[in-house]
C-alpha cells in the first residue's frame, strides 16, 4: 500500500497544465501517428483467398450492433488514397495491423499471394511517401480455423503457429518495418475474449457472461494471459536471433492502461487500486520486466494459474523493446473483497474490485499519471502511445470540436510526462478513419476523417480535429483549443476544406 501511495503521489504532483506548446517542445525524433486495425479499416473480407477470422464470425452472428467489417472503410482498395491524406496531415508514421487470415488464410502453411501483394503494396506506398509503417501482427482476430482446431489462445498450439505467422511477416516485411508490435492489448483480450465473452472469439462461464455457448471464465482467462506471453517472447527471440542483425528493427508488445484512482482514502480502496493494476497491467507487463506474475495474482488466483518454468521465465523476461500503451480514459476503483469468498469465480470476481466510471472520466492527467506509473515501478522502459482518442457519436457533423480538446489536453498531458523523465518516444491517435468500431459497429467514431458510408465511393472528409494536428504537426503551436476552431472557421475549413486542397 506504501507503493503505491507515494507513486499516486509522484504522478499526481508533477501535473501541471500545458495551454501553449508545439511539436518542438517534444524530443527529437519523437514520432507522431495515427492508427487502425485490419478488420476494422481494410473490407475486403471474402476476396483475394483471406479467410475468415473469428471477428468476421462473431460480426455476422450479430453481436457487433447488427454491423460487420465486411467492407468497413475499404482500405483494402483505397490505401492509396489513404496515405496521400496521411501525407497531407503530416503523419511522421502509420500504424496499423496485418489480417493473419488474409496473409496465411489456414493459420499456418501457405501464403496467400494476394495477401502478401496487398500488406507490400501499402507499405512500399508509405515508404515511399516518407511514413514509417508500425505494425501489429495480431489486433483480436486469429484464424477461425485456428479457433476451430483447438480453440485458440487457450492452447498451448497457438504458439507455434503465431511464431511461424511472426517469421513470415518479418522475412517479408522486415526490409521495410523497423517497428513491430507482437500483440495488441491481451489484457483486455483475456478479459472480454475469454472471461464475459463481450468479444470473439466468445468463451465465458454462463455465470459470467453473455450467451456463450463455450469457455470457463475460471481458467481460460490465465490460460490466454500465460500462452499470449509465451508466444510473444517466442516471436521476439525468433526476431533477435534470425533478423535483426540485418534488418535492426525493434519489437514489442501492446497493453490496454486505465489511470486507476482509490474512489476514497480508504485503505481498502487504496489497497484494491493497487490490485487492480496488477490484475490489469501487472498481469502481462509484470512477467515481463521481472520474469513472473505479481504476488497478489499468484495468491488469489492460486492454481488456476499457470507457472512458468524457469526456461519460460528467462524467455519472457526482457523481451521487448519497448511497450505499447493504450490510454483513453481514468477510472475509480472500490474495493470488492467479498467477491474472494466465492467458491466459483472469474478473473473479476479475484481481482476483488469495482470499476466506476465517473463522468467525465476523461481526466488528461491521467495519462501523464499512468507514464509516471509506469516509469516509476517497471524501470521507465520505452514508450510508444498507440491509441488515445476520443469516442463520439458518429454522424456527419466534421465539427468535432470535443476530439480537438481531448487531443490537444492528452497530448499537452503527455508533453508534461515527458519533461519529468518519461521515456515516452511516440504518439498514436486513435484513429485516423471513422471505423468499423467493434462492438459499436458504426454508430460511434474515433476518426480524424469521417467516412461518408452513404457514399458509393467511401469518400472521406477532414474533421476539424484533423486540421488541428495537421496544424500541430506542421509546426504550428497548440494553443487553446476555442482559438483553433476560431481559425478553422475563419479559413472556412469545414466547408471548402481548404487545408487539404
Amino acid at each position: 500500500m506504501l507503493r503505491f501511495c507515494c507513486l499516486l503521489y509522484l504522478a499526481v504532483s508533477v501535473f501541471c497544465s500545458i495551454e501553449k506548446y508545439s511539436r518542438k517542445d517534444f524530443p527529437p525524433g519523437f514520432i507522431f501517428g495515427s492508427g487502425t486495425s485490419a478488420y476494422q479499416v481494410e473490407g475486403a473480407a471474402s476476396e483475394d483467398g483471406r479467410s475468415p477470422s473469428v471477428w468476421d464470425t462473431f460480426a455476422h452472428q450479430g453481436f457487433a450492433n447488427g454491423a460487420t467489417g465486411d467492407v468497413a472503410a475499404d482500405q483494402y482498395h483505397k490505401y492509396k488514397e489513404d496515405v496521400k491524406l496521411m501525407v497531407k496531415t503530416g503523419l511522421d508514421a502509420y500504424r496499423f495491423s496485418i489480417s493473419w487470415s488474409r496473409l496465411i488464410p489456414n493459420g499456418r502453411g501457405s501464403i496467400n499471394p494476394k495477401g502478401l501483394q496487398y500488406y507490400n503494396n501499402l507499405i512500399n506506398e508509405l515508404i515511399s511517401h516518407g511514413i514509417q509503417p508500425h505494425v501489429t501482427l495480431y489486433h483480436y482476430d486469429h484464424p477461425q480455423v485456428l479457433e476451430d482446431e483447438y480453440g485458440g489462445w487457450v492452447s498451448r498450439k497457438i504458439v507455434e503457429d503465431f511464431t511461424y505467422y511472426a517469421d513470415v511477416c518479418f522475412r517479408e516485411f522486415g526490409d521495410r518495418v523497423a517497428y513491430w508490435t507482437t500483440l495488441n492489448e491481451p489484457n483486455v483480450l483475456l478479459i472480454a475474449g475469454y472471461d464475459t465473452g463481450s468479444l470473439p472469439p466468445k468463451h465465458c462461464s454462463p455465470q459470467f457472461g453473455f450467451n456463450c455457448t463455450k469457455g470457463n471464465s475460471s481458467t481460460e482467462p490465465y490460460l490466454v494471459a500465460h500462452h499470449s506471453l509465451l508466444a510473444h517472447a517466442s516471436a521476439f527471440r525468433l526476431y533477435w536471433e534470425k533478423y535483426q542483425d540485418k534488418q535492426h528493427g525493434f519489437i514489442g508488445i501492446n497493453v490496454f492502461i486505465y489511470w486507476l484512482i482509490p474512489l476514497t482514502n480508504s485503505t481498502k480502496d487504496v489497497i484494491a487500486t493497487q490490485r487492480a493494476q496488477d490484475f490489469m497491467l501487472g498481469l502481462i507487463v509484470n512477467p515481463l520486466v521481472f520474469g513472473d506474475y505479481p504476488d497478489i495474482a499468484k495468491k488469489n488466483v492460486g492454481l488456476r494459474l499457470p507457472t512458468f518454468t524457469g526456461y519460460e521465465s528467462k524467455q519472457v523476461k526482457g523481451s521487448f523493446d519497448f511497450l505499447g500503451l493504450n490510454h483513453y480514459a481514468s477510472v475509480y476503483v472500490k474495493d470488492n473483497s467479498n467477491s474472494l469468498k466465492l467458491e466459483n469465480r472469474d478473473y473479476w470476481a479475484d481481482m476483488a474490485v469495482e470499476l466506476i466510471y465517473d463522468q467525465p472520466f476523461m481526466k488528461p492527467w491521467g495519462l501523464q499519471a499512468a507514464l509516471e506509473y509506469v516509469k516509476q515501478v517497471y524501470g521507465n522502459p520505452p514508450i510508444y502511445i498507440h491509441e488515445n482518442g476520443l469516442k463520439t457519436v458518429r454522424n456527419s457533423s466534421l465539427e468535432d470540436i470535443s476530439r480537438v480538446k481531448y487531443l490537444h489536453s492528452y497530448i499537452g498531458s503527455l508533453l508534461d510526462a515527458v519533461r519529468n523523465g518519461s521515456n515516452a518516444r511516440g504518439y498514436f491517435t486513435w484513429s485516423f478513419l471513422d471505423l468499423f468500431e467493434l462492438l459499436d459497429g458504426y454508430d460511434s467514431s474515433y476518426g480524424l476523417y469521417y467516412v461518408d458510408l452513404d457514399d458509393p465511393e467511401l469518400k472521406r472528409y477532414p474533421k476539424l480535429s484533423a486540421y488541428w494536428y495537421s496544424h500541430f504537426l506542421k509546426g504550428g503551436s497548440a494553443t487553446s483549443p476555442d482559438k483553433t476552431i476560431q481559425l478553422g472557421k475563419k479559413f472556412s475549413f469545414l466547408s471548402q476544406n481548404l487545408l487539404f486542397q
